[in-house]
């Protein structure tokens, strides 16, 4: 069962900053992530989100290949590149993948501020210890998850926490 996670920042660039130290996380198969989005409250009050793909463009990509190949069928690939590209195009655009759009703006509206910026994580399952220190000090306010209280208080915790120092460089010996 995957688990949401709802993280304010002050700015846009915050968010992102933290978005792309999870997805590092995920290279590592630290993290699975379901999806990643930032909604963004602009000046006029109004919420944008930044999603990790674009269904539309995949959708349209989808189509066109497979309109390709039946086109080829009877003759005719590039109408059949084009209705399919636009029917894709169409099937992206009406589809949601991962969270729910209309509940993060909603979410996003009621929580955030004109400037500020959230984090929505999809997670599916993750090496909790480890997560949460590459997180240590990352900043944001979590603003809702579906973790049990223990573990969401542990989150609250890693992102107040001071980030850990830098390692030490090896000391230098002196040449004979």
């Amino acid at each position: 069962m995957s688990d949401l996670v709802f993280i304010a920042f002050d700015n846009e660039q915050k968010a992102e900053e933290v978005r792309d130290r999870v997805l590092g996380m995920q290279r590592e198969y630290l993290i699975d992530i379901g999806d990643a989005v930032i909604a963004v409250r602009d000046d006029k009050g109004r919420v944008k989100l930044n999603q990790l793909m674009n269904t539309t463009a995949a959708g349209a990509a989808s189509g066109a290949l497979w309109g390709t190949l039946i086109g080829w069928l009877f003759m005719m690939p590039l109408a059949g590149a084009a209705v399919g590209a636009a029917g894709g195009a169409l099937g992206g655009a009406l589809t949601d993948v991962g969270i729910n759009d209309a509940d993060m703006k909603r979410q996003a509206d009621e929580a955030l501020k004109p400037g500020m910026a959230g984090l929505f994580l999809l997670i599916r399952k993750m090496t909790t210890d480890k997560v949460l220190e590459d997180l240590k000090g990352a900043g944001g306010t979590v603003i809702k998850t579906s973790f049990d209280h223990a573990l969401e208080e542990k989150l609250r915790q890693a992102l107040d926490s001071a980030a850990p120092p830098p390692p030490a460089p090896p000391a230098e010996t002196p040449a004979a």
